[in-house]
């Protein structure tokens, strides 16, 4: 039976030109700059919550802006894309890595407190208030002062690594760039009238083509011993399984931004995406806590008790890891049944 084609009602299935690539990306720029705006004037040096909102709008602006870049390249001034793409995708990751750090943290100190099977929570994660974690038992108690030492310093230190990027030449001259797109975006001589849906379909082309690659048969299995084999091992390069899923949560979001280019504002959300989307969030989230985990119990000379507490969580976020895929896997299935 011959696939059917998208319905008239479906907003992807009209004629979208190159004006609206345009429209989207003056309207993220503008975004971005008004979130930059806002962060100077909540201040950088504290992180005060108005300062995270204004942090996590930059990020999302960038990243939009940058995938729509990536997937529509070809009606877009190539050497002034090039340029500007992986300066955006630095800005993105550089000020998400803070926020990372703590979320980790709060995600594993967490598990350790369920894992334990303690009924209290603690107030806030730092090493003098160990004591004080419920009936948390020796190991997980040292595991998790362990692990607040190492992730509090690495968000410290990406805290720091943020501010100097904000203050530095190099953003000031991506700053600079968004200014420009605000109002003026260059687009090829033939890209105005120009269809976008094909630049769209190629990207949600290459989303299905690495989704057809992944186990997804075995995903969610209850206990996938070759998860864990590498885990606690000397080698401490990501694990193998997980890069292949990382990479379609990436072409899931430039899928995601090209749907939204061609929809325009105010489109209704994809909730079947959006589900598939969720799940690759917890997917990568586990997978980075477990690898936290990992790393913590290769500390030199820790106690035999707080070692076994880093392994046991380790085993926890990688069951997360496989329960991430499984969802990902209903949610995929369920989205690709009800489009055909």
């Amino acid at each position: 039976m011959a696939q059917q084609h998208l319905e008239p009602t479906d907003p992807t299935a009209r004629v979208v030109t190159g004006e609206a690539l345009a429209g989207y990306l003056r309207t993220q720029a503008t975004e971005f700059l008004r979130a930059l705006r806002l962060h100077r004037e909540t201040g950088t040096v504290s992180a005060t919550e108005e300062s995270v909102d204004a942090a996590r709008a930059l990020r999302r602006s960038a990243r939009r802006i940058s995938g729509s870049l990536h997937t529509f390249r070809p009606l877009l001034d190539s050497d002034w894309s090039e340029e500007i793409r992986p300066e955006l995708a630095w800005l993105s990751g550089t000020l998400g890595l803070e926020h990372a750090y703590e979320a980790r943290l709060e995600r594993l100190l967490l598990a350790l407190h369920r894992l334990s099977g303690s009924t209290t929570l603690p107030n806030q994660a730092t090493s003098e208030n160990t004591a004080e974690r419920g009936n948390l038992t020796v190991g997980a108690a040292k595991a998790g002062a362990l692990l607040d030492r190492q992730l509090t310093l690495a968000r410290t230190r990406a805290h720091s690594t943020a501010l100097q990027a904000l203050g530095s030449s190099r953003f000031h001259a991506v700053a600079d760039k968004v200014a420009v797109l605000a109002s003026e975006v260059p687009l090829t001589a033939a890209a105005p009238t120009a269809d976008l849906r094909p630049s769209a379909s190629a990207a949600e082309e290459r989303l299905t083509d690495a989704i057809a690659a992944l186990p997804l048969i075995t995903a969610g299995h209850p206990y996938n011993a070759e998860a864990l084999v590498h885990g606690l091992s000397p080698d401490p390069a990501p694990h193998p399984q997980d890069g292949p899923w990382h990479q379609v949560r990436l072409l899931l979001r430039l899928h995601r931004y090209a749907r939204e280019v061609l929809c325009g504002e105010g489109a209704p959300v994809d909730v079947r995406l959006f589900a598939a989307g969720q799940a690759l969030n917890r997917h990568r989230d586990a997978s980075e806590a477990a690898a936290a985990a990992a790393s913590a119990a290769r500390t030199p000379r820790i106690a035999p008790a707080t070692a076994y507490a880093l392994g046991v969580l380790h085993a926890d976020q990688r069951h997360e890891v496989e329960a991430a895929r499984f969802a990902f896997q209903q949610a995929w299935q369920k989205q690709r049944v009800e489009a055909v």
